[in-house]
């Protein structure tokens, strides 16, 4: 008698997509090196995800979605777009670096999927947008933002070596230029 097929954790699939590409770099991320890596079958991981593009979609997809719901948790109900960006500033600030090796992983697996360009411009877009680059509060904002992207991404790729103390102080001044102008009396 045939036992009943595993199920397959997707999560853990997206575990060991990011653990290859992390380990042994985007260009090494195949469907059988993920299926090695997650202990189950090369057929499983296609069951999954169907094709290798998929794999990096769903990866990038759980990244954003995770990042995009700490910085809401952060920005608070119905927030400004300043707010927004001083909660992904925050949230950047936050980031340990295990997620900033996550991160460049994924910013890698990014570039074997030129059609997830467009949606992380979209994703760009979305904080920046909103924001009156004709107001200067707005536009400091703005500026704080490409800085704390500038940062990050220096950093996930390891061409950066701040220390904590002086990561956390670019990230003071940032959150300070993303602030609210003081009330006018």
């Amino acid at each position: 008698m045939a036992g009943r097929p595993r199920r397959i954790d997707r999560d853990r699939v997206l575990d060991a997509a990011e653990a290859v590409v992390t380990r042994m770099g985007a260009a090494r991320l195949t469907i059988d090196a993920v299926a090695r890596a997650a202990g189950v079958t090369k057929g499983g991981v296609q069951y999954c995800f169907g094709t290798k593009e998929n794999l990096i979609r769903a990866m990038i997809a759980r990244w954003s979605d995770a990042f995009d719901a700490e910085v809401a948790g952060l920005a608070g109900p119905d927030p400004s777009a300043r707010a927004t960006i001083r909660a992904h500033l925050e949230a950047t600030r936050a980031d340990d670096e295990t997620d900033h090796s996550r991160s460049a992983a994924m910013m890698t697996a990014l570039l074997e999927a030129p059609d997830q360009v467009a949606d992380s411009r979209d994703w760009y877009d979305a904080r920046i947008t909103p924001l009156d680059l004709t107001d200067p509060a707005d536009r400091k904002a703005a500026i704080a933002f490409l800085a704390c992207e500038g940062a990050f991404l220096l950093r996930s790729f390891g061409l950066m070596g701040l220390d904590e103390a002086q990561w956390n102080s670019l990230f003071g001044e940032m959150l300070a230029m993303a602030s609210d102008p003081p009330a006018r009396k």
